[in-house]
Order: C-alpha cells, then structure tokens, then sequence
C-alpha cells in the first residue's frame, strides 16, 4: 500500500469535503490515484445517503429564485431532518443553487415518475414512429424506444439531469455529495417554475 501524503490527503478533502480520516482511507485504497479516491468517496456518500433514506424529514427551506428581470422565477423546498441542518450555510447554498439550475435547465420533475404520464406517452409514440422506419424487428424497436425514453428521462427530470454548474456530476450525485458530507437526510420535495407568457 502506497504512503499516502498529508498534502495529498488535503487536497482531497478541499475537492470533496470528506473527513480527514475517510480522505486518508480512499486514498490508500486507490493507490495514491485522486481521480479514483474521489470516485471511491462518491460511492461511499452515495451508500451513507440509501443508509438514511429511510428517516423523517420534518425540517427544510423553501427556496425563491427570481431571473431575467422579474420574467422567470422558481420556489423550491429541500427537506432535511433537523433545525440545525435547516439553519447551516452549506445546506441553503444547496437550495439556492438547485432553484439557479432549476429556472436554467426547466424540469417536467424530480423523478421519472413525477413526468406526467401523457406527456410520457406521447413520447413513447414519437419514439415508435421514428425507429419504425428504420425497418428493425419489433423487440430491437422496444429497446431503441426504451434507450429514448431513459434519455429523455436524463434531460427532463431534475435528480437524472446534469447539474449546470458542474457538468460532470447529475443533480442526485449534487445531492448525495451533500448527505455525505452532512450527515443528514436530504432530499428535494417540490418545486415550481413560473416563465411569463408560458401557462
């Protein structure tokens, strides 16, 4: 196992926020290599987040984002399991910056779930109709459709799309960095964006 450097270890607690010792810890078991100490936390955020999905969430803010001159604006609530966490700097910079990426990237929803099933449908059936005249065989057809469709899902629905400040990483990965680091559940419950002259 390789020696791993307490400058090393600084850098990538500045890059990810992750504690010292679990800095040290991914560290160690990528190797030295940052790119894939930084993926190893990911993940390891990521099981912390499915480990809290379970708890109540009776605490949050509601979030105001108003743009272009009064033209566009979005309410936003992110939910969190205590007064404490409602309150800290980090967790309202969260909502603030979900609200920017939601007036910017315009979601139908949170999940695919949240998509309105005509709007759905309706997808479906352009998806149909175009790989239909590719002439393929009926259960290549569904897999092409069913590729569409997830990748409709990926652009339009706000946990799948990727976060406009930092393409690289998707809002869910935005959001489970965050539980990571906090400690907390968290999770965004509703919004609404209001465009003038769209109903």
């Amino acid at each position: 196992m390789a020696e791993i450097s307490a400058t090393l270890v600084k850098q990538l607690r500045e890059k990810t926020g992750a504690g010292m010792m679990d800095c040290k810890k991914a560290l160690s078991e990528c190797d030295g290599d940052m790119d894939k100490a930084v993926d190893f936390l990911r993940k390891k955020g990521l099981a912390t987040a499915q480990k809290r999905a379970g708890r109540a969430m009776t605490e949050g803010t509601i979030h105001s984002y108003i743009h272009m001159g009064g033209k566009l604006g979005v309410l936003v609530e992110v939910n969190c399991e205590t007064d404490f966490v409602a309150r800290n700097d980090e967790f309202k910079e969260f909502a603030k910056n979900i609200a920017m990426h939601i007036a910017a990237s315009n979601p139908l929803g949170i999940r695919p779930e949240d998509v309105p099933e005509d709007i759905v449908k309706k997808e479906r059936e352009i998806y149909q109709a175009q790989v239909a005249e590719m002439g393929k065989p009926a259960n290549v057809i569904e897999k092409i459709v069913e590729g569409k469709l997830n990748k409709f899902f990926k652009d339009n629905c706000l946990l799948n799309q990727a976060y406009v400040r930092n393409p690289d990483i998707t809002i869910s990965d935005f959001l489970n960095d965050l539980i990571a680091k906090i400690g907390e559940n968290i999770t965004i419950k509703r919004f609404v964006r209001y465009q003038i002259g769209e109903s």
